[in-house]
């Protein structure tokens, strides 16, 4: 049987777009560690500090710093996940989509003003959804075309980060409380294997204000994640999940590790990890 000796060793990554000596060296006196290894990155420097402790002193001095942290066992590796969900707005991409539509019609605040305090878990997503739909009914499809083409970006480090993961044999999920007509251009742009959202109904090339079928929130993003981890993740594999908004929780509840990516302090206090100063392709160094 397995002895306390064998247990998984805690290790601090840390990561950023300037960590300079000194601060390394601070790192490694507050957390214990005797050890650091220097770990790949595009625009950001990032190490591994092991054995490593004392979380709470790690966290004042990471969040003074600029500097995203996280503490993980060293037997995560990238080759153990099988899964990766991710919300699309705010999260894969730079934009919130249906601020950015109605912004195209002159209510942006209007709307805008609803999406953030959905985002922070002060009103029922549903309808909040709702209620944004609505004031965009008569808005041309043409709209969603303008958003798509000249404001839609993904997320820095989003393409590396996918392209990481299907090397290492990973499936994707990109799952949002947004919209099918961008879902499905990102899926074929950025060779995701699966995707949940809501359709937006359209009559005479224009929204109507409603949505066709059952509202995605939170609580569908999670079955759809459950659901795919039961398919392809086995007792030895890992399932990771991240996201930006209350939205997110139920999902990110379920992973093994959850990451919080620029997100939300509702959503922070709950994940394993949060990335606040590097992209999303940071994550991958959580499994080096």
């Amino acid at each position: 049987m397995p002895t306390a000796t064998d247990a998984p060793v805690a290790c601090l990554f840390v990561q950023g777009p300037d960590i300079d000596t000194p601060a390394l060296k601070a790192l490694a006196r507050i957390s214990g560690a005797d050890s650091i290894v220097a770990l790949p990155g595009a625009d950001t420097q990032a190490f591994r500090l092991a054995p490593a402790g004392n979380r709470d002193a790690v966290a004042a001095f990471c969040n003074e710093a600029g500097i995203d942290f996280a503490f993980l066992p060293d037997d995560r590796r990238l080759d153990r996940v099988r899964l990766v969900a991710f919300d699309m707005d705010s999260t894969l991409i730079t934009i919130e989509c249906i601020d950015e539509i109605a912004d195209m019609q002159g209510i942006r605040a209007e709307v805008a003003t609803i999406t953030a305090s959905a985002m922070r878990g002060e009103i029922d997503f549903r309808e909040s959804l709702r209620r944004r739909v609505a004031l965009l009914a008569g808005v041309p499809c043409t709209a969603l075309e303008r958003v798509y083409t000249e404001r839609l970006r993904p997320s820095p480090g989003a393409e590396r980060m996918l392209a990481g993961f299907k090397r290492a044999g990973a499936k994707s999920l990109l799952v949002s409380g947004g919209f099918t007509y961008f879902t499905e251009r990102l899926k074929t742009r950025l060779g995701i294997d699966y995707t949940l959202a809501n359709t937006l109904e359209i009559v005479d090339d224009r929204l109507t204000g409603r949505v066709v079928g059952e509202i995605v929130d939170g609580a569908a993003k999670a079955a759809a994640f459950a659901q795919l981890r039961d398919e392809l993740v086995d007792a030895d594999r890992l399932a990771l999940a991240i996201g930006d908004g209350a939205n997110d929780l139920p999902m990110l509840r379920l992973a093994d590790i959850s990451v919080a990516y620029h997100a939300k302090p509702i959503v922070r206090e709950e994940t394993t990890c949060a990335i606040d100063y590097c992209g999303l392709d940071a994550i991958l160094n959580l499994f080096v």
